[in-house]
């Protein structure tokens, strides 16, 4: 799913084009996108964008009578700019927000309609959606070294999980895990302290960059190539490649729906991750689906 840089790039993309714009009228074509009926999806039309900012991987739009769109894109979904009045056309057509100067597209391949959008009211609504993970590129070290010991999980669930860092998906974790020199399955509570810091940086670093290079890939256009493979990652999406380090052939954990990329040279000492009590962590360990994941945010703001 769109991660940190790429929700980064679309919300600057945005600015530039909805920023102080009117919203005209939203036209809802998948009866699974909206998830709230109240405020009333017809509030938000006619109001002028104030501000538009990233909730983890959320898009959250904000309207000058202090209702907001919030949209989660999940796996598949994806936005264009298109065309002031542009079809929105199922089963890939999810909605569309027309403006004066164009329409805002909303897209999602696949079957599974995981995408979401929300309608809510002012800071207390869009706190309810927020998973409360640590935004690594303004935090500190002591802070970043709380949050990934809070509680002993591996570490690409850790980097994975919204309620401990915001912003980091599947494709990423696999990049800054490369980056750190970290096995995908380490454990949180058992890192030292000089590995601590060597992630944190290479968080901060893995971000930094992409979020750069995604800018410069997409210009003044708006961001159309969004995708979790991307031309020169390390080891996401390259199983069976050589590593651009050491040479080793990238390798994958497959857990239901999960998946993992690593490079067993620079970060296992060689050796291949897949025996039976590997099997045994993940089923523990990890989530089996994205949606599980989401649950669990909701079920921890439950008990606030």
């Amino acid at each position: 799913m769109p991660e940190l840089p790429d929700i980064t790039v679309y919300i600057e993309a945005l600015e530039k084009r909805i920023l102080g714009q009117r919203l005209e009228q939203v036209r809802i074509a998948s009866p699974f996108l909206l998830r709230t009926a109240a405020p009333p999806l017809s509030s938000v039309e006619g109001q002028r964008v104030r501000e538009i900012r990233r909730l983890g991987k959320r898009i959250a739009i904000g309207l000058e009578n202090d209702v907001w769109l919030v949209l989660h894109l999940m796996i598949a979904g994806r936005l264009h700019w298109k065309k002031r009045g542009a079809k929105v056309s199922p089963p890939r057509g999810l909605a569309a927000f027309d403006f004066a100067d164009g329409t805002l597209l909303g897209t999602e391949a696949g079957s599974k309609k995981r995408a979401s959008l929300h309608v809510v009211s002012g800071e207390a609504g869009l706190s309810a959606l927020d998973p409360g993970g640590l935004e690594i590129l303004t935090a500190d070290l002591a802070g970043f070294a709380r949050a990934l010991t809070s509680a002993n999980h591996t570490l690409k669930r850790a980097l994975t999980d919204p309620r401990l860092f915001s912003g980091i998906g599947n494709a990423y974790s696999d990049e800054i895990l490369f980056e750190a020199r970290l096995s995908p399955l380490a454990l949180t509570q058992k890192l030292k302290a000089e590995e601590i810091e060597r992630l944190f940086h290479a968080v901060r670093g893995t971000l930094t960059r992409w979020t750069e290079r995604l800018r410069q890939e997409s210009g003044n256009s708006f961001p159309e190539k969004v995708t979790a493979f991307r031309e020169g990652m390390a080891v996401h999406g390259r199983h069976k490649e050589p590593c651009p380090r050491c040479g080793s052939k990238i390798q994958r954990i497959r857990y239901a729906s999960n998946e993992t990329n690593y490079c067993p040279g620079c970060q296992t000492g060689g050796r291949l991750l897949a025996d039976r009590s590997l099997s045994r962590l993940l089923r523990e360990d990890w989530p089996r689906t994205p949606e599980e994941l989401e649950m669990l945010t909701k079920e921890n703001l439950a008990k606030r």
